[in-house]
């Protein structure tokens, strides 16, 4: 397969109004790629629009505001794209959130929302778009699972579950999709620095010290610019790659995954107590800040 050509078409990036999703969108545009982009956050998404406008004046931007846990208002502003943008050349499904807490301590509607964006809306995207993107010669999908598509650490089971579901997803598809000539990069950020964590839920059943205790280690952990973890998924989207990983802390991890597959939980706590300066005490996997019942639902990045 032929590596691929930014210039003269249109990428799609959804979560584009902040961390890697912006990142994503000022390195498409320098890259020669006209944008549609999407988030919740309606002025957040503006001025990233015009502040890529500014610098591209060349470039096409249009944006579409809207809610991915909301199943209706997705199928609408795909279908919208698909009739407005016949010739989509790439897909980054890079919208996110999180939520911290035992699978006790969240009820279902919690657990759902993080599957509705981070699984069903990628699914959703991805099923209307593909027939654009196949009938688009030298065509790529690019989805955003996470570290925590790779290891599963305590505390983070729906994120957990919806970040693996996004990698077999995209594994499969990928697959399917090679006779196509339709590239497919599963991607696999560590710890970098967005908004997600700030506008993650935490479980109703968590108690306020294991949330501050969450909340101190996490920001600790969080050290990749968003803007270098974008210059690493579009270099492997160039080279089609299939797989991308980002930082040390998705890589070592996922070593120790493959190495002590049943076991790799014992010494990732030490791995995080250590990173965080706290070696007396358990890691705990709860997201660092709390934030209103309400957050922003499609920010981008990556927690872990």
């Amino acid at each position: 397969m032929r590596s691929f050509d930014f210039a003269a078409g249109t990428a799609v990036v959804t979560g584009a109004a902040s961390g890697i999703g912006e990142a994503l969108a000022h390195g498409l545009a320098r890259r020669g790629s006209d944008l549609v982009l999407l988030d919740r956050d309606a002025e957040r998404l503006a001025a990233v629009a015009a502040a890529i406008g500014a610098a591209h004046p060349d470039r096409q931007v249009t944006t579409y505001v809207v809610d991915l846990a909301d199943a209706a208002a997705t199928a609408r502003a795909a279908e919208e794209i698909r009739q407005r943008h016949p010739r989509i050349r790439l897909l980054v499904n890079n919208a996110g959130v999180a939520l911290g807490g035992r699978f006790d301590q969240v009820t279902l509607a919690e657990f759902s929302w993080v599957i509705d964006i981070n699984f069903r809306a990628v699914v959703q995207l991805t099923h209307a778009l593909l027939p654009t993107l196949k009938a688009e010669p030298g065509a790529h999908l690019v989805n955003i699972s996470s570290l925590f598509g790779l290891i599963a650490p305590p505390g983070q089971t729906a994120y957990s579950a919806s970040k693996f579901a996004v990698r077999g997803f995209t594994e499969a598809l990928r697959h399917e999709l090679a006779d196509d000539g339709v590239g497919v990069t599963s991607v696999h950020p560590g710890g970098i620095r967005t908004r997600i964590a700030q506008n993650a839920r935490v479980g109703s059943g968590v108690s306020a010290e294991e949330y501050e205790t969450g909340r101190r280690q996490f920001e600790k952990l969080l050290s990749i610019d968003p803007a270098t973890a974008a210059q690493v998924i579009l270099r492997g989207v160039e080279r089609r790659r299939g797989r991308v990983l980002i930082g040390w802390s998705a890589k070592l991890p996922d070593l120790l995954a493959r190495i002590a597959p049943t076991s790799y939980g014992r010494l990732l706590a030490v791995g995080l107590n250590r990173a965080a300066g706290d070696p007396a005490r358990r890691a705990s996997t709860v997201p660092p800040q709390r934030q209103p019942e309400t957050p922003a639902a499609d920010r981008a990045g990556e927690p872990a």
